[in-house]
């Protein structure tokens, strides 16, 4: 218990930026924060701030492992909170964006169960493949596929995610399947558009992220027609797994250059807060979550 108060008050004291401001929202004497703070010093053996009789200062080490202290001080919070709730009901109205695709193959088909499960609460998908403001919309969720950039903004990863470069047997088999990046100029490269020129394909090569430029003859601003293109063996086509999975699985499609695949742009549910977040949003990421865990239900068409 010791050891737990002295870390709190080490997060409480760099940020409110004094001993004084610490004591007053924990209503203690501004010497027993001090007596706190020592005592964690000493034991750790570090100095993790820098006081004067004006302001505090975070060291390195400070900076380092505020940054821990905050992370287990929220993992906590957030199991109690989970503990909690267990036995209440999730109520209200649950608004949700998610990208157009994904939205329709990944979320819309989970929701009648998910609300059978909550039958107090209300839903509202909105599936578009622009970034919404959250805050200005209304939203409470919005699914992501992309590394979280908006630092203001809590992102819970739902599931991996990488993006494979796929062709349908009957089109391997009349041209071959490309063994190398420099290959692919040889291909029909099915590529997505939104404004008429083509995107590069990202591999991972010598430890590096390197891009690219493909072309060929049918150029679409809809992942889904490039996606049955594919199936249809018009040429080769760079997709997520999380579209492609089931086909690649059942063999409509088959997956090259596997050895070149970079990391990919994970998939994240995304909120604006995480304080006494309410037990509707906490629901739901959580539902995803556990669906997506299950290794079989990418491979399900």
């Amino acid at each position: 218990m010791d050891q737990f108060k002295q870390i709190s008050t080490f997060a409480e004291v760099a940020v409110r930026g004094s001993l004084s401001a610490a004591a007053r929202a924990e209503g203690v004497a501004p010497a027993m924060i001090s007596r706190r703070l020592d005592a964690l010093e000493e034991r750790l053996g570090v100095k993790l701030l820098q006081r004067t009789t004006r302001k505090i200062a975070l060291t390195n080490e400070g900076s380092s492992f505020l940054e821990d202290c905050q992370r287990i001080l929220s993992e906590l919070e957030e199991a109690e909170s989970s503990v909690a709730e267990r036995n209440a009901s999730a109520s209200g109205v649950l608004t949700i964006s998610a990208p157009a695709g994904f939205g329709r193959q990944h979320v819309a088909p989970l929701i009648p169960d998910f609300l059978q499960q909550h039958q107090q609460l209300k839903l509202t998908l909105s599936l578009n493949d622009r970034v919404v403001d959250l805050i200005g919309e209304g939203v409470d969720v919005a699914i992501r596929i992309a590394a979280l950039s908006d630092s203001s903004l809590i992102g819970v990863k739902l599931a991996d995610n990488k993006r494979v470069v796929v062709a349908a047997p009957s089109y391997l088999q009349r041209h071959g399947a490309p063994k190398t990046l420099d290959e692919l100029s040889n291909h029909n490269c099915l590529a997505f558009s939104a404004d008429g020129s083509q995107r590069g394909w990202t591999f991972r090569q010598s430890g590096k992220n390197v891009t690219i430029k493909v072309d060929g003859n049918m150029v679409c601003n809809d992942g889904e027609v490039l996606h049955d293109w594919a199936i249809s063996g018009r040429g080769l086509a760079w997709r997520s797994m999380w579209e492609v999975g089931a086909e690649i699985e059942s063999g409509k499609l088959v997956s090259v250059l596997d050895e070149y695949t970079a990391p990919g742009n994970d998939i994240y549910a995304i909120f604006a807060q995480r304080r006494h977040l309410p037990l509707r949003i906490r629901a739901f990421v959580d539902y995803l979550r556990q669906a997506y865990s299950s290794p079989d239900y990418w491979k399900k068409g």
